[in-house]
């Protein structure tokens, strides 16, 4: 890839929207620029970072909680009397699990769009929330296969907002230094509702049997449900919009949330007028490195589909249905820490491909332990491995936020695409982990290991992609800077007040992390 190449495929934007980017960029220089002075500057920056740290990531982790506690509801459910009540056979509850993400898969790349467009995704975000809950809850009004099938599509719909929406909201904010600790922070929102969410079902369904004449696992969809929505709610007072744009924040606070942004990589974190959504998604599909993100990722999540029959796996251990519960948590509470440790080292060294891929190589091993021994402790053993191995998937959508950076329309489409697209993976799954293959589900397992070898030999295919380009940015001089390309060092120049040779010399700075 060359120097020229490197403008369209990575680092380009400034935005010249009338009413809001300019506006952001062109506010008098005693306004909001009393930050950006160096005596002041680092304090400030960690005051900013600090705010977001306690008023953004609370809120898209607790709803991240809910998130996956609600999508997994049914295979809780499912312990007490849900396939009986509804009348489903193995075929049945597979179709169940996956039709939710044949509407949650497709509808990702469209919502990303979306996002990258609107100015208040504080409202957008939470409203696809109330949806979702409202739909959760509803779940436990349906009497047939049909009734659930439908609660499940349009489950899928609104919770399409949420994950690819969260990934590209926090790129708007922090640096590619800060970005995977705080995604994992994000990600471990789902793994520790994997923990909180077999609490929580395992006290649901004990206490709540029979209750105003109504199901537990009824109850179960009812609580969750309407949990969620109430969060939803609170979430439009807590979460920013963008940078230019976040009505908490001071002039002066914004002027420097866009310039570390700008720094970070030699240019504004803003569209061109021309960077519309539809070319944002253009230039991402024809980015060789989306597409096989998009396909490592369905191959990752293939591996991991273990994740929506996790209670499953631990009733095989033999205990009871409230026990069973209960043991299924400690796992995700190990794949929490792991999360988190994970991504502050690749923070630490800009390293992405082993933080991503060895995780992976644990599931592996515990594959391998399910497949050779039926005794409780070893199987109980291989369900903390496997658990961990989704501390690789947390760096998934940071790697590809730093491999696609700018402009915010292409990272938009390309996180929606490979999420959207991975996630066939999870459809997939739910047809892996059949109920004839129980209780030692060896055929899943030996499919696991495969996807997930797979998925390591795409990912070397990446990291040896992003080598090169590296390699070519350091020998290749900035050539035929004119036009569009000029524009965007000098408005990125303008925004944090340097010279336009010093904006230059931070991007040809840029490299991509591998």
């Amino acid at each position: 890839m060359s120097l020229n190449e490197k403008d369209d495929v990575s680092v380009q934007h400034v935005e010249r929207r009338p009413s809001s980017s300019v506006a952001a960029v062109s506010v008098p220089e005693s306004e909001d620029a009393e930050l950006l002075n160096s005596d002041v500057r680092v304090a400030a920056e960690r005051r900013l970072v600090r705010m977001l740290d306690w008023r953004l990531l609370p809120t898209i982790v607790l709803i991240f909680i809910m998130n996956y506690i609600d999508r997994v509801a049914v295979s809780a459910a499912r312990l007490k009397g849900l396939e009986q009540d509804l009348q489903l056979d193995d075929i049945k509850y597979a179709t169940v699990l996956a039709v939710l993400y044949a509407s949650y898969v497709p509808a990702q790349i469209p919502s990303n769009m979306i996002l990258n467009r609107i100015t208040r995704p504080s409202y957008y975000i939470p409203v696809c929330v109330c949806l979702w809950g409202l739909t959760s809850a509803l779940t436990g009004v349906t009497h047939s296969y049909s009734g659930i099938i439908v609660a499940r599509i349009f489950v899928g719909i609104p919770e399409a907002a949420f994950y690819p929406g969260s990934m590209y909201l926090l790129s708007r904010w922090y640096t590619r230094k800060e970005l995977a600790f705080r995604s994992a922070i994000l990600y471990g929102g789902l793994l520790i509702s994997n923990a909180f969410g077999s609490l929580m079902a395992a006290g649901i369904l004990s206490r709540m049997e029979g209750v105003m004449g109504i199901r537990a696992w009824r109850w179960l969809f009812y609580i969750e449900g309407a949990i969620t929505a109430t969060i939803g709610i609170l979430a439009v007072f807590a979460l920013p919009d963008y940078p230019h744009n976040t009505r908490w924040l001071s002039p002066a606070q914004r002027r420097l949330a866009q310039v570390r942004l700008a720094e970070d990589a030699g240019e504004a974190d803003e569209d061109v007028s021309t960077d519309s959504a539809l070319s944002g998604l253009i230039m991402a599909l024809k980015d060789p490195k989306v597409p096989i993100f998009a396909l490592m990722t369905c191959s990752q999540l293939l591996g991991l589909g273990f994740v929506n029959f996790f209670p499953t796996i631990a009733g095989t251990l033999g205990f009871s249905t409230t026990v069973t519960l209960l043991l299924a948590a400690p796992p995700w509470i190990l794949a929490t820490i792991v999360c988190c440790a994970n991504a502050w080292h690749a923070d630490r060294t800009g390293e992405r491909f082993f933080h991503h891929c060895a995780p992976w190589w644990g599931v592996i091993i515990g594959y391998i332990i399910g497949v050779s021994t039926f005794s409780i402790g070893g199987r109980y053993v291989a369900m903390f491995l496997m658990a961990c191995g989704y501390a690789g998937f947390a760096l998934t959508a940071v790697w590809v936020s730093n491999a696609v950076p700018r402009p915010p329309a292409k990272r938009a489409a390309a996180i929606g695409i490979v999420n959207g697209f991975g996630n066939l993976g999870n459809l997939i799954s739910s047809y892996v982990w059949k109920a004839q293959w129980g209780p030692d589900y060896h055929q899943s397992m030996y499919i696991g290991i495969a996807a997930l070898a797979f998925a390591t030999v795409l990912s070397i295919i990446i990291r040896t992609m992003l080598v090169r380009q590296n390699q070519r940015l350091e020998q290749e001089e900035m050539a035929n800077l004119k036009g569009a390309r000029r524009e965007r060092i000098e408005d990125a120049a303008r925004l944090e007040g340097i010279t336009f040779e010093e904006a230059l010399k931070r991007k040809k700075g840029f490299r991509y992390l591998y």
